[in-house]
């Protein structure tokens, strides 16, 4: 009788031939937007089409990557390993990205761009040290203005791309989700309800306000405007700016209260110069995109911009992107 063959060794379930990348971006993107609903719409794909990609993951790695019971979200032991891999991956795409496309000819002129002040995203750095090695005879002419301001010299065809807060879709207009800006309540060191043990929502309703110059319905923070309005808040406009900077100076100075991006305010809050104050929750959540003039025609450094622009939102999440 022949001697029994030893049993074959179950294949990783990390081995990079079993592997799909397309799952793996998907498998990523659930992972950091914690729903499959929510990461459904950053991919612009169906919920049950990204069921069925994180299905055909778990059955390519041999287990169960993610606990979706009861309002319950966690990664299993697998699921963080894969989770690690899968960014890894995405760094590497990145590289071969920047590595792989080759110009015809050498892509140079000025690149303007209109941005809204205090736009924070380390991964935008790093697209823009990408860019930069890759286009290295682009030149750069970069000018800080509100909101309302760029979308109206954009419709104008002001030959520039826009980073800019765009509530509504307008028409002329082409625009690509880059961040999402949350904010929150807060008061300055010097405001009477600072050094308060606790604050309640119904004790800020009386409070003066200090706010950017674009909150006011139908403009770019119109959100703000809603929240106050629906909270019932009748304390007066005690001061307005459209620099964010001058708001914070009066907030801290204790002119009022204001509503400030959360991503911004981290720093102040440690050192004890800004107070976050209830409700816990955002009090609006803001988009910042990437717009641009649809109809008009782009110089080789705008496209060779949006090009690569539109490839770094691909392979990132909101997540990755904020902060």
């Amino acid at each position: 009788m022949p001697p029994t063959p030893p049993p074959k060794k179950p294949a990783s379930p990390l081995a990079p031939e079993r592997l799909d990348w397309n799952l793996l971006r998907t498998f990523m993107f659930v992972v950091q937007e914690r729903g499959v609903g929510r990461a459904a719409g950053a991919l612009h794909l169906s919920q049950p089409a990204v069921s069925q990609a994180l299905k055909r993951l778990e059955e390519a790695v041999g287990g169960l990557l993610l606990y979706r019971r009861h309002g319950e979200f966690r990664l299993t032991g697998l699921g963080e390993e894969i989770y690690r891999l899968a960014r890894e991956m995405y760094g590497m795409v990145a590289r071969i990205d920047e590595a792989a496309a080759t110009e015809q000819h050498e892509v140079a002129g000025t690149l303007r761009l209109l941005v809204m002040s205090k736009i924070q995203s380390a991964a935008y750095d790093d697209f823009l040290t990408q860019f930069h090695r890759r286009y290295p005879q682009v030149e750069y002419n970069v000018d800080v203005m509100p909101s309302a301001v760029i979308l109206d010299s954009l419709t104008k065809r002001l030959p520039a791309l826009g980073l800019c807060l765009c509530r509504q879709p307008i028409e002329v207009l082409e625009r690509r989700l880059f961040l999402r800006h949350r904010y929150v309540l807060v008061c300055g060191r010097n405001h009477p309800l600072f050094a308060r043990r606790q604050v309640q929502l119904d004790e800020l309703r009386d409070q003066n306000f200090i706010c950017f110059a674009s909150d006011q319905l139908g403009d770019t923070l119109s959100p703000l405007t809603i929240f106050r309005d629906q909270q019932g808040f009748t304390g007066r406009i005690i001061g307005t700016s459209p620099y964010i900077e001058e708001i914070r100076r009066m907030v801290i100075a204790g002119l009022g209260l204001s509503c400030l991006p959360e991503h911004l305010i981290g720093q102040d809050v440690q050192a004890g110069e800004l107070r976050r104050l209830p409700p816990e929750q955002p009090v609006a959540e803001m988009d910042v995109f990437l717009t641009w003039h649809g109809a008009r025609k782009l110089s080789a450094a705008e496209q060779a911009f949006l090009s690569a622009f539109e490839r770094f939102l691909e392979r990132s999440t909101l997540e990755m992107r904020a902060g």
